[in-house]
């Protein structure tokens, strides 16, 4: 159908118009209706037809409205380059894309789509699954094996409770350790340095944290400055992505699924944080 109308109005435009600005307007017919515009070489010469009597067309487009009217019609919306309005009306169209592009490259854009109205509580690890050591914590041999147990690479060292991180302690730190001393406590492997971030942060606020801070792994508080989780490196990456990385020291690929392994419970007030 959109082939017989193509002839139509070509042979229209030429018996109206003179043959050059029929031969033009049948050209641009074939364009707008779209069955041949994905045609490199018909894209060039049209082009380049356009240019050269630009004047003649813009002055036959003027002079008969009804005609481009009556084009516009019949046009199918195969070449349609309608403008995106917003975010959402793009997701749709990635979604419903079909072997135009890969399920991994759809699960890419969408993702990067959504990252920046992401927030922080919505990837973090739970107050209640965040495993601890006490900073008095001996690191003797059964407590070492216990912690590679637990399968994190990083551990927050607390003074009596999760709302009191003092430091934090890295599973890599612990390989450098004597095991046989029995002096090694806690607080005298961790490193101080300790990062605050709050939970309705978004995403995008937190991986520039992270860039600037050299850090992996953050503390999440909430308007109260309680601790709500833990937020790391890992998680905001495979937020961006959409799918697991695991790190040298990991047992397991996702820490909340860690977490689930070995719950903890802890409550209390706080103190005075260093905010990222």
């Amino acid at each position: 159908m959109a082939s017989l109308c193509l002839v139509i109005l070509s042979v229209i435009s030429v018996y109206l118009f003179n043959w050059v600005a029929g031969l033009i307007l049948s050209i641009i017919i074939a364009l707008e209706i779209g069955a041949i515009a994905r045609i490199g070489l018909w894209q060039k010469y049209s082009q380049q037809l356009y240019e050269k009597y630009e004047p003649l067309i813009l002055t036959t487009i003027e002079r008969h409205q009804v005609i481009l009217s009556l084009i516009r019609s019949v046009s199918p919306v195969v070449g349609d380059s309608r403008v995106i309005e917003s975010k959402e009306e793009l997701l749709e169209m990635v979604a419903q894309s079909s072997g135009a592009i890969s399920s991994s490259e759809k699960k890419l854009i969408t993702n990067g789509l959504k990252f920046n109205d992401m927030k922080v509580e919505e990837v973090m690890t739970p107050r209640s699954m965040i495993e601890s050591v006490p900073m008095n914590e001996l690191l003797g041999p059964l407590v070492l094996d216990d912690l590679h147990k637990k399968g994190y690479s990083r551990f927050p060292v607390i003074d009596g409770d999760i709302d009191h991180v003092v430091g934090m302690l890295r599973i890599q730190d612990l390989l450098t350790i004597d095991r046989k001393a029995k002096s090694h406590r806690a607080e005298t492997v961790m490193s101080k340095d300790v990062y605050y971030i709050r939970e309705n942060q978004t995403l995008q606020h937190a991986l520039a944290a992270f860039l600037k801070t050299q850090h992996h792994l953050f503390i999440v508080v909430n308007e109260f400055r309680e601790t709500v989780g833990l937020l790391s490196l890992e998680d905001v990456i495979e937020a961006l992505l959409g799918q697991k990385i695991i790190d040298e020291y990991d047992v397991y690929g996702d820490i909340r699924k860690a977490a689930t392994a070995n719950p903890q419970k802890n409550n209390l007030p706080t103190k005075t944080r260093r905010d990222v």
